[in-house]
């Protein structure tokens, strides 16, 4: 069941940043630069959804490490394969969400209506992150 919340406010927090993205890429002059107040409150509510999201990697970081924790206590051949296969799902999510954590962190708050994906106000794109290496 816990796995099953998880995986629910995975797909939100997926859905909610594809959406953000497919926001129309031109939007009216007034609207590029906000009034400072709604500025403000948009950069709270940026570092609140990081601060939560923060927590969420952290957690199943952790239930990631308990699954991996009981991949030694099982004997039975099927069962640890089926155990393998969550925790190698699991582990790719995870990693997935840790990257996506650090490239929200590193863009900050002016990504809005307007910004296409990789790209802070004003500025040039930015790189994509390297890719990390698996081991085998």
């Amino acid at each position: 069941m816990k796995s099953k919340s998880v995986l629910l406010v995975l797909m939100f927090t997926l859905a909610s940043t594809a959406w953000a993205q497919d926001a129309p890429s031109q939007a009216p002059a007034s609207s590029q630069n906000p009034p400072a107040p709604h500025r403000q409150h948009m950069m709270e509510m940026h570092q609140e959804e990081l601060a939560a999201m923060r927590a969420d990697v952290e957690k199943m970081k952790s239930s990631l490490a308990q699954m991996k924790a009981n991949l030694l206590t099982i004997k039975e051949t099927n069962e640890m394969a089926r155990w393998r296969n969550n925790v190698d799902m699991w582990e790719t999510l995870v990693g997935h969400m840790d990257r996506m954590l650090k490239h929200m962190e590193s863009m900050g708050p002016g990504m809005g209506p307007g910004m296409r994906h990789g790209q802070a106000m004003g500025g040039p794109p930015s790189p994509p992150p390297p890719p990390e290496k698996k081991p085998e």
